[in-house]
């Protein structure tokens, strides 16, 4: 995908910022906790990272609880992650070079690390480990030591030879002295003025080394063998190991992650047992008496094989998402890239998930499933609430739309059927993305169908030979194609490969031979730099909104307009002045349209406007600097109307942000003024008035009947700034908010304390 540049500036040197909050309450997480990197314990409470948060988990009252981007932590894809009980401090170390520190206090951020001059590998922190109020941070050019109670960096390592810069893979520290394990072998060192020089660091042991830790003792391992190190001596421990994942030292053993197998030792290296809860696992530690794993795909696991973890998806890769059925919600997981083509996940395989209104489901399906899934879409069927169609969009064996039941009693899902659309090849009739019409009857898009696999299609589902007809747009030359939107009885979808965007008309019958097809191009308004369509949304007013690789159209009337050789118009606002088209040259991702009219727009690497109904003013911009977002390429977005929930997909997991625009309508819903009271030295900010109609006269009154400002809203929601009618901030007491619709035929009433 063509990617919109933001520049963030080059870090010359270290950044922390300290109390920076891009959370509140508004937001929440959907992110998955199935694969658990590290595991801690706190005194009877278990710390566990995983890819996107930790999770607590507390042995005496089996509470769980989170902190994610969504309340707390800045960042996703952690790498490394270490805790001391004892002064409560966790450090966790992401991907891209930046660093959490977790206290009681709060949370702080470290924008980036320490880089050696020249150095130009990758900044991801491979591993920390902490000792008392130190830190030893390991990267790709060496090692860093940081204050956690300065909360910044001391002195630095470049593991550097000859212009060429040698990882860290782990390192701990332990009496004063740091020790790396690398590639070449075991290093060591003191903390003293020569720490920074690479030549004075000695080399205990040749070899190539990927784990270690220390507390009473060091052990450290290579793939196959782990070792004890004591005075200067490294001994083997007897065991022979098919894939070491990990080593934990505690005060009195020693836990070795072996893939799936999981063996401890006392610390003078005699052999205490092994455990296994039958799948691989990252990590493990003992915990009184039990071992905790932390498994790869399950979360945090006791020996027992008992499961603990926050409800989540199976995995966080995440493409398209689906709102029905009141709370239940189905995920897609496939990617496309390279002109929408290539699929991101190939050796993930992650299928689908299903949110069944209670918990996630992960069907059975898809685990060991030797299939190649890049799944664009998943749909229910309206008519038979247990079963759905999803699409398996690939260019391999396996590729065709798919037919699942699910099993309320077992939580799975059972294989059907799989529908190969009549293609002659693998390479045909992939299937994109499903839409039902006014009448339940399904249908799905196609790339690369026709006798060329040029053309794009459509398949319609015949319940009654329960099989898939496939019609063609024979004669346009678009080898790709979206998801299709249903609106005022036509398929309306873009085609992301051609400057084309196609509306397909079934004229409403069981034939697909009087089918017909529109194509809107160049001539039509479609920008000429374009390449392809990308989305489409229909606001309250009927206008289609398409989103292209190069910007933003708009078709008023669209339904009525469209067989009239219809001319797309982009949104023009006023810039400093000047006249400038609505997001030029960016890559619309998708539309979503609320209750009250206004619109969601992501932006391909530019994140998400909230814009108002016409599009001219942006009520609020989110992108990962600002917000939860785990990335600023959102790839779905979905409102749900009865709530004002929002859900932002991306790649990298999804976040909800809870909007104040519920579905809105011309008379009054529940009206709720927030926060309220407002006390000045807690919050600065605008009252939000939410729950209003569609058009709502507004006048707020002090307690003697004077009004201090009047305005009219449109989009369901009011902020009002707490000024009164001449610019200044009213006084202290009770304001009454006097409210009625466009037509008077109804009113509402709240209250709001002020505080300054």
């Amino acid at each position: 995908m063509k990617k919109l540049l933001i520049s963030l500036g080059i870090l010359a040197s270290l950044q922390i910022v300290s109390a920076q909050n891009i959370s509140s309450k508004k937001w929440a997480d959907l992110f998955s906790y199935n694969n658990v990197l590290a595991v801690k314990d706190d005194h009877g409470k278990i710390v566990a990272a995983t890819e996107n948060g930790i999770f607590f988990y507390t042995l005496a009252t089996g509470e769980i609880t989170k902190l994610s981007k969504a309340n707390g932590l800045h960042e996703v894809k952690i790498s490394a992650f270490d805790y001391n009980p004892q002064t409560k401090i966790g450090l966790i170390g992401y991907q891209n070079g930046s660093l959490d520190v977790i206290t009681p206090q709060g949370v702080t951020y470290v924008v980036d690390i320490p880089i050696a001059t020249g150095y130009n590998g990758s900044k991801r922190i491979n591993h920390i480990s902490i000792t008392g109020d130190r830190a030893v941070v390991s990267v790709g050019y060496g090692v860093s030591i940081f204050d956690l109670k300065k909360k910044e960096f001391g002195d630095s390592a470049f593991f550097v030879t000859g212009g060429v810069y040698q990882a860290s893979n782990e390192a701990t520290i332990k009496d004063n002295k740091v020790f790396s394990v690398t590639s070449t072998g075991l290093k060591t060192h003191e903390l003293n003025t020569t720490f920074p020089v690479f030549s004075t660091w000695a080399t205990e042991l040749a070899g190539n080394f990927t784990h270690i830790d220390s507390e009473n003792t060091v052990a450290f391992s290579s793939s196959t063998a782990a070792y004890i190190y004591n005075n200067g001596v490294s001994t083997p421990v007897s065991q022979t190991f098919g894939n070491v994942n990990d080593v934990v030292v505690n005060s009195d053993n020693i836990v070795i992650t072996d893939a799936a197998r999981i063996y401890s030792y006392n610390t003078n290296g005699t052999f205490a047992g092994s455990v296994t809860v039958g799948e691989a696992c990252n990590t493990a530690t003992k915990v009184g008496s039990k071992i905790y794993l932390g498994t790869i795909l399950s979360g945090l696991k006791s020996e027992d094989n008992i499961a603990y973890k926050p409800d989540g998806p199976y995995f966080n890769y995440s493409y398209k998402i689906r709102l029905f059925n009141d709370n239940q919600l189905l995920v897609s997981s496939g990617g496309r890239e390279a002109r929408f083509n290539t699929n991101l996940f190939n050796s993930k395989n992650p299928g689908f998930y299903y949110y069944n209104g209670m918990e996630w489901i992960y069907s059975s399906y898809f685990v060991g499933n030797t299939t190649n899934f890049n799944i664009l879409d998943v749909i229910a069927d309206p008519t038979n609430t247990s079963e759905f169609f999803f699409s398996n969009y690939n260019n391999s064996s396996g590729h065709g739309i798919y037919k699942m039941k699910y099993n309320g009693g077992s939580k799975d899902f059972e294989f059907v059927k799989r529908y190969e659309l009549e293609a002659t090849n693998p390479y045909m009739n992939r299937p994109v993305g499903f839409a039902y019409d006014d009448q339940n009857n399904l249908f799905a898009s196609m790339a690369f169908s026709g006798s060329n696999a040029a053309t794009p299609g459509f398949a319609y589902y015949d319940r009654a030979t329960d099989n898939f007809l496939v019609k063609y747009a024979t004669g346009l030359g678009s080898p790709g194609i979206q998801q299709l939107v249903y609106h005022e009885n036509k398929f309306w979808t873009p085609l992301p490969r051609t400057n084309n965007f196609l509306v397909y008309d079934t004229k409403k019958t069981q034939s697909i031979t009087d089918d017909t097809f529109t194509v809107l191009g160049e001539n039509n308004g479609l920008p000429g730099s374009s390449v392809g369509s990308l989305s489409v949304a229909f606001d309250k007013s009927n206008s289609a909104w398409i989103g292209t690789d190069v910007g933003l159209r708009i078709l008023p009337n669209a339904a009525a307009e469209i067989d009239n050789s219809p001319t797309l118009e982009p949104i023009v606002i006023e810039q400093n002045g000047l006249a400038e088209e609505l997001f030029r040259d960016s890559q619309v991702l998708q539309i979503e349209v609320d209750g009250g009219d206004q619109k969601w727009v992501s932006i391909d690497g530019g994140g998400v406007y909230y814009l108002s109904a016409s599009g001219e003013q942006v009520i609020k911009r989110f992108t990962k600097e600002n917000s939860p977002l785990p990335t600023n390429t959102v790839t779905d977005i979905k409102v749900d109307k009865k709530t004002g929930k929002v859900y932002f997909v991306t790649y990298d997991g999804i976040v909800t942000y809870q909007g104040d625009v519920a579905d809105v309508t011309s008379n009054f819903g529940n009206v709720l003024v927030y926060p309220n009271p407002v006390v000045y030295a807690q919050f600065k900010g605008k009252v939000t008035i939410k729950g209003l109609a569609e058009k709502t006269n507004i006048r707020i009154t002090d307690a003697a009947g004077n009004i201090v400002h009047s305005a009219i809203a449109r989009s369901g929601y009011y902020e009002w700034d707490l000024n009164n009618q001449k610019g200044k901030r009213v006084a202290s007491g009770i304001y009454f908010v006097l409210m009625t619709n466009e037509d008077a035929s109804d009113k509402a009433t709240a209250k709001i304390a002020v505080v300054n």
